[in-house]
């Protein structure tokens, strides 16, 4: 079954993990990529554990369902290939600094003289309009950019933290996403291709500041910026006798049960805990006698009484119980694959589930340059010429 952009061809310039995620993702759901990696190879290659050199975990994580194509942009002939490529491709993306792709001679009008019909998409740090333009940027400075190292230390840990995960890179790889579903929807209707850039700044911004504008949301300002429910120093997992628990206790009815279940019901008269706005404008409280009651017994009791009374509850995994996770195993979220040269490899399932056209794992994740014959003779260079590239090193092929 083809997946939902089949017929869709992405030349891919991006690398390390945002908008490789991104490509994968539209890779995916049956888009054919062709993945152009420097000499060098994506750097993700190169992260251990790994069982064959250029074939680290980010990677094989990151590139399932693509095609590699080994061009040194730098070299006329290997830019000149690329743009072979451009002609056919549906979209292109890259992430790194539009002044670099100027230098290569790849900027958008470069790349529409040969394919008007592109769609032409930018992942980088900060829009090209404001004095931040020219600066590098990546998923630590981005975090630290947007506040989440502060908000970390606001909501009581000992010193700022980055979250301990790429989430801004992959929070603005689905913008990469979403962006070029809907400008090929959009060239549907019109039939003209576009320039499209997703800062990674302001995308984040979008999923920081949609919560913490608190009083600026205002003007004049109404009070302080910042949502106090996140920011509550007890919003955590909960200690129990044996371990932790995350418990998340929302509405009025939640609360109820909640009371009933801890032998408090007058708690329900209590000013500060009776109505959803008066428990917002305390979190902090709210949650100190959420904690205070989680100690008293363990994880296994709380989560059976939790549910007993439709409270929503959950236990705090760690990687390992993920993996072993029943739920897990009984959709097939991890998936057992032989890829060709890595042996047995374990990859995630799509997460989405389609009535039609599924998104399904259709390539491995490919060898440095595995595809560059293939793709180029595609793009309609002769096998001489194709030789000439790779013997004088603007291109290089898999053994």
């Amino acid at each position: 079954m083809a997946g939902p952009l089949d017929g869709v061809r992405i030349l891919d310039l991006t690398s390390v993990v945002m908008g490789s995620f991104a490509t994968q993702i539209l890779a995916d759901y049956g888009a054919d990529v062709i993945k152009v990696e420097s000499p060098e190879g994506d750097v993700m290659r190169h992260n251990a554990p790994m069982r064959s050199k250029g074939m680290g975990h980010i990677f094989m994580n990151a590139n399932r369902n693509k095609r590699s194509v080994v061009l040194d942009l730098k070299q006329e002939g290997a830019r000149a290939a690329c743009l072979a490529i451009a002609k056919d491709a549906d979209v292109l993306v890259y992430n790194i600094r539009p002044q670099a792709m100027a230098r290569l001679r790849l900027s958008y009008d470069d790349v529409r003289a040969v394919n008007p019909r592109l769609i032409y998409v930018g992942a980088f740090g900060y829009s090209q309009r404001g004095p931040y333009a020219a600066r590098a940027a990546y998923d630590d400075l981005i975090q630290g950019a947007v506040g989440l190292p502060w908000l970390s230390r606001q909501a009581g840990a000992e010193s700022p933290r980055y979250v301990p995960a790429t989430i801004a890179d992959r929070s603005v790889g689905l913008h990469i996403v979403n962006v070029v579903c809907a400008a090929l929807y959009r060239r549907e209707k019109s039939g003209g291709g576009q320039r499209i850039d997703v800062p990674m700044f302001e995308s984040m911004l979008q999923t920081v500041m949609g919560e913490h504008m608190g009083g600026y949301t205002y003007d004049p300002q109404l009070g302080e910026p910042g949502y106090a429910r996140m920011l509550s120093k007890e919003r955590r997992p909960y200690q129990t006798t044996d371990g932790h628990v995350c418990v998340l206790i929302y509405n009025d009815k939640q609360w109820r049960a909640f009371f009933e279940l801890i032998g408090r019901p007058d708690l329900l008269s209590d000013p500060r805990f009776a109505t959803q706005e008066a428990r917002s404008r305390d979190f902090e409280g709210a949650y100190a006698l959420v904690a205070a009651e989680m100690a008293k017994r363990s994880t296994a009791e709380w989560i059976a009484a939790l549910e007993q009374a439709d409270i929503p509850v959950q236990r705090m995994n760690s990687l390992a119980d993920i993996v072993e996770d029943p739920h897990l195993a009984a959709i097939g979220y991890f998936r057992s694959i032989e890829h060709p040269t890595e042996g047995r490899i374990r990859t995630t399932a799509v997460p989405s589930e389609w009535s039609e056209s599924a998104p399904e794992y259709r390539r491995h994740a490919p060898r440095l340059g595995e595809h560059t014959r293939e793709v180029l003779r595609e793009a309609g260079l002769a096998e001489s010429a194709i030789e000439q590239l790779i013997a004088g090193g603007a291109a290089r092929a898999a053994e």
